[in-house]
């Protein structure tokens, strides 16, 4: 009896020290250990996931849309969630494109997960978003509207990151790409995500829409203009520049390097031997500087001229391609072109002189624009000049400018003789539509007086006038002024033999100059190969395009002199004094414009295309939203919808 009652004890006390061992077992899991079991269920179970933020898009000066983000779906589909599975297979399959039977069929195998990769625009998708058992899966994708247009100015992403590889993409990107946001998903045991709205942590906020001062149809204009030029010259390459001389905006920017490529904006990154383009500015100098007169002429040497270059007797040919038998003066050695009486002229200068006047145009440093990678120039200074650098910089040797540059010097003599920053980013709105940044015209220096400036533009009526070397680049109707030029080549270290830089840089119209001009032209091989039969004409017929289309950034009302009454025009030479100056960075986020337009009514676009309603709606100072590519549908709100300006208003597309 005692054997099993000692047995008994020892059973009792192992049942009871298994069960405390239990109990602080799950007293340990529970209390010690518990909330490391739950993270790991809750882990299994869940996901947290990064929520991409839509990219701003960048449009032209008017809305016109050069890079847009479109966001894309998949779908799944969970059949055990369809409250009624008949109705929801009609509408899945009439919204997506789907064959229905092949729904059905996919129900009927007892899949509870039928997943459809797409992908879907926003529109598809639109009239399923609600219904219960449809899950989208969103994603963003840069689409790029108008093609080609300006694409080595806007450049690109970088293909693994999504974030600005190139160009203004680049350069903007921390505008452009917004703040991402985060939401947690929830997975079945097969990994299947479910998207659960009531679990977001972190709404993501879209980028900022960038508006560039480009004009697309001036754009489209330049850029056919040289790609016709280059064929029809079998020229290399070349350059066109379109820029606002009163607010230095960019209106256009074309490029095209040897072998037909446009891999970047060369107008900004590639400085050239300007040729006698250069040829005002040594003359600003000089007028500046009071060595001149109306009167004061130099020998035109007919054409030829052995210019001494040391005291041992040493010289260099200089010639002339219209010779001047007689007396020139310092406008008829512009109007000609002379080289031989520009070096004259620039004996009268110190070399300090020279190269300050340079440099106050602008030579020798970036301009500021909002691009990467611009370039400064070759400008060297005096210390380092030979008996050669005055005469040769005369006549636009010996230094290097970008279209850029150039445009914006001859900017500073149609603008009363202040240089202005150049610009290509015009307007920054956020994700509601509110202008956060807006260009403001800033004054870099007063290169000449507006005296002197005037002067200048009268020395270039002689330019393009009857006899002069750029005539071929004048119109009919509204007069310009400009100068031809042309260079020998120079490349890899040496001048080529028989090739050469043909350009015409122009100001119009002439009296009132609203838009600069440049054209450069890489070895054009048909005909002379000067500026003014090549790069000239080239400047003639994109003009008269421009006019010939309502939709260029051209103010018709000056150009007639029928200001109507609007405010009276500033002189331009009191412009460095008028207008503060700003920063060249863009600023982000900068302070909002809080003024508060009148209402606008939507207008009917439906039928359209994406460019044309775009700009309809934009010219009303309204925001869209693109979703879809193709013809308009429908808008949100809709056609006839008073709405306040810079609302933003969903175009639906086919």
């Amino acid at each position: 009896m005692a054997k099993f009652e000692t047995r008994l004890t020892v059973v009792q006390v192992g049942l009871g020290l298994a069960l405390l061992a239990a109990v602080v077992q799950a007293g340990r899991l529970q209390l010690v250990r518990g909330r490391e079991f739950a993270g790991e269920a809750e882990r299994a179970r869940t996901v947290r996931e990064v929520l991409p933020a839509r990219r701003g898009a960048i449009r032209d000066r008017n809305g016109v849309p050069l890079a847009i983000t479109q966001e894309y779906y998949h779908i799944g589909l969970a059949p055990n969630e369809f409250a009624d599975p008949a109705t929801a297979v009609r509408v899945v399959a009439r919204a997506l494109g789907i064959d229905a039977d092949r729904i059905r069929g996919e129900m009927r195998s007892g899949k509870s997960w039928i997943y459809y990769h797409g992908p879907f625009t926003a529109a598809q998708v639109e009239s399923i978003r609600a219904l219960k058992g449809v899950h989208l899966e969103g994603e963003f994708a840069r689409f790029y509207p108008a093609q080609g247009l300006a694409r080595p100015i806007i450049g690109t992403l970088d293909p693994d990151s999504a974030v600005g590889g190139s160009g203004l993409e680049l350069v903007l990107d921390s505008v452009l790409r917004g703040v991402p946001g985060e939401t947690t998903v929830q997975k079945d045991r097969a990994g299947r995500r479910y998207d659960s709205p009531s679990r977001r942590l972190r709404s993501p906020i879209p980028g900022g829409d960038v508006y560039l001062t480009l004009d697309a149809e001036l754009q489209d204009i330049a850029e056919q203009g040289l790609g016709d030029a280059l064929e029809a010259l079998d020229a290399d390459g070349g350059d066109i520049v379109f820029l606002d001389p009163r607010s230095g905006e960019i209106l256009a920017l074309a490029s095209r390097q040897s072998g037909g490529s446009s891999s970047h904006p060369s107008s900004i990154t590639d400085p050239f031997e300007p040729g006698s383009t250069a040829k005002l500015f040594t003359a600003a100098a000089l007028v500046a500087l009071d060595r001149v007169d109306s009167t004061d002429a130099v020998s035109g040497e007919n054409g030829r001229w052995a210019m001494p270059i040391d005291t041992r007797g040493t010289t260099r040919i200089l010639t002339d391609v219209h010779p001047e038998r007689g007396r020139v003066t310092l406008a008829r050695a512009i109007g000609v072109s002379s080289n031989i009486a520009m070096a004259k002229f620039s004996q009268r200068l110190q070399p300090g002189e020279q190269y300050e006047q340079l440099r106050a145009f602008g030579f020798g440093s970036p301009t500021g624009v909002e691009y990467p990678a611009e370039s400064r120039g070759i400008l060297t200074r005096p210390e380092r000049w030979t008996t050669l650098t005055r005469p040769s910089l005369a006549i636009g040797y010996e230094f290097g400018v970008t279209p850029l540059q150039l445009a914006a010097a001859y900017g500073a003599i149609a603008n009363g003789g202040v240089l202005l920053t150049p610009a290509l980013v015009r307007e920054i709105r956020d994700n509601d539509g509110s202008v956060v940044y807006r260009h403001r015209t800033e004054p870099v220096r007063r290169a000449v007086s507006a005296e002197v400036a005037t002067r200048l533009r009268e020395f270039l009526r002689g330019v393009v006038a009857e006899g002069g070397t750029g005539e071929m680049g004048q119109l009919a109707n509204y007069p310009l002024l400009g100068k031809t030029g042309t260079a020998r080549r120079f490349r890899d270290g040496a001048y080529v033999p028989g090739e050469q830089t043909a350009s015409f840089a122009a100001m119009f119209p002439a009296d009132d100059p609203q838009l600069i001009v440049v054209v450069k032209l890489d070895s054009p091989r048909v005909g002379s190969g000067y500026g003014g039969t090549t790069a000239a004409p080239v400047v003639r017929r994109m003009l008269e395009q421009a006019l010939a289309s309502r939709r260029v950034a051209i103010d018709r009302a000056r150009l007639t002199g029928d200001t109507g009454a609007r405010a009276p025009r500033r002189d331009p030479g009191s412009a460095v004094e008028e207008v503060p100056r700003q920063s060249v960075v863009v600023p982000w986020p900068p302070v909002a414009d809080t003024t508060r337009p009148a209402p606008v009514t939507v207008p009917s676009v439906a039928g359209q295309g994406v460019r044309t309603a775009a700009l309809a709606l934009h010219r009303r100072g309204l925001h869209v939203d693109l979703r879809g590519i193709g013809r308009v549908t429908r808008t949100d709100p809709v056609a006839g919808t008073a709405v306040p300006q810079r609302s933003t208003v969903t175009v639906y597309t086919e």
